[in-house]
């Protein structure tokens, strides 16, 4: 078995968002290096989504539910980071209570102590699709000079897809793969950003434990797809990587979560240049009762209708594939499939290939076995 040590690192960054713009802030990497004696680095690097930071998502030390972790003992130098506004990177104005979103300031009871519900004092949106792009690329150039590499292999979760994408259609010299899990994609999104920035808002969302249990039992239709306890599980890591979040509101705390604007991931994007399955070869995989990397029914809303193989579809180059994952959700990487997960990962970052080819569609049982797709 593998040596792997584990080193947070907080990479100096400019900001760019508009809320803290210039300041220098700190964005948190967990690296989990697993490089044998004598070998040269392969770094893998591991972006979250929405509203799971990134500890809970992809090193959630439980059983056998750390992804970086199997990949650490694979023999790769894993790291992963957490985008301003979440987990345990800066969150600028997010620790004012008045600057969660008004319509779900009642969940501010009892706590913190005192706190009167009403408008946001920072009445605009964290973050946008350019700040994010440029943290990526902060971790992206630490990584390559740490690891002394010019490619990085990625995984993306969810809503990463916004930011892993089109960085690697825009830096094919820096990025060696693509795997995007469960990813977010608005075929018809739009191209280009807001004409103001920022755009009117608020900075912070809230979730519950009572949402996260709830919003997964509506993806579950299967036996033991979802262990038992597995939520009070998740749900303490998010805890852990929010310290403020985690004494707001009744006992079980909160989970605070960046508001965000995105453009610029769309089928245009995902085409452009032929990179994608072309220098930067693909692999996506999603479950099948995954509601919402795929919208049912579809959404009237271009911005908001999601659809995996309209992604895959819009891949120009050759080298791309897709897998289904049977009885799996969107929250896949804490349910019964997430070993499966975690078996393909390995074998994408070793061979870029899945069952021996390098384009095609298939489905995956929960044994593991691949097919594929009628």
């Amino acid at each position: 078995m593998a040596k792997v040590i584990t080193t947070d690192h907080w990479v100096w960054h400019t900001s760019t968002v508009p809320a803290n713009k210039d300041e220098e802030v700190e964005l948190f990497v967990r690296e989990r290096n697993g490089t044998p004696p004598g070998q040269k680095r392969r770094p893998v690097l591991m972006l979250h989504g929405r509203s799971i930071p990134v500890l809970p998502g992809f090193d959630l030390r439980y059983k056998t539910y750390s992804w970086a972790g199997v990949l650490a003992q694979a023999g790769y130098d894993v790291f992963m980071m957490d985008l301003q506004g979440s987990g345990l990177s800066a969150r600028p104005e997010m620790d004012d209570p008045r600057n969660v979103n008004p319509a779900q300031q009642n969940l501010l009871t009892p706590r913190p102590p005192g706190f009167v519900p009403g408008p946001p004092h920072y009445p605009y949106q964290l973050n946008n699709s350019y700040s994010d792009w440029d943290e990526l690329h902060t971790v992206v150039e630490f990584i390559r000079k740490l690891c002394e590499v010019e490619k990085i292999a990625f995984i993306g979760w969810s809503a990463a897809a916004f930011w892993m994408g089109p960085y690697a259609v825009k830096n094919p010299d820096k990025v060696e793969s693509l795997f995007l899990l469960a990813p977010i994609f608005p075929p018809k999104g739009t191209s280009n950003p807001p004409a103001t920035l920022p755009q009117p808002g608020f900075p912070t969302f809230l979730s519950t434990k009572k949402g996260l249990r709830d919003g997964w039992a509506g993806e579950l239709h299967c036996d033991g797809q979802r262990e038992d306890g597995i939520v009070d599980v998740v749900w303490d890591a998010m805890q852990k990587s929010d310290p403020v979040g985690s004494v707001w509101g009744d006992y079980d705390g909160l989970n605070r979560y960046r508001n965000f604007v995105r453009w610029g991931w769309n089928e245009t994007t995902a085409a452009q240049g032929g990179v994608l399955g072309g220098s930067v070869p693909v692999l996506l995989v999603y479950g099948e009762y995954d509601k919402q990397a795929n919208t049912k029914p579809p959404s009237p809303n271009p911005e908001l209708n999601f659809s995996v193989p309209a992604l895959y579809d819009s891949v120009a180059g050759a080298h791309k594939l897709m897998v289904k994952l049977a009885c799996a959700g969107h929250s896949v990487p804490w349910e019964k499939q997430h070993g499966n997960v975690h078996e393909l990962s390995k074998h994408w970052l070793k061979q870029l290939k899945v069952d021996g080819k390098t384009h095609g569609v298939f489905d995956m049982d929960v044994d593991g076995n691949l097919s594929p797709a009628p």
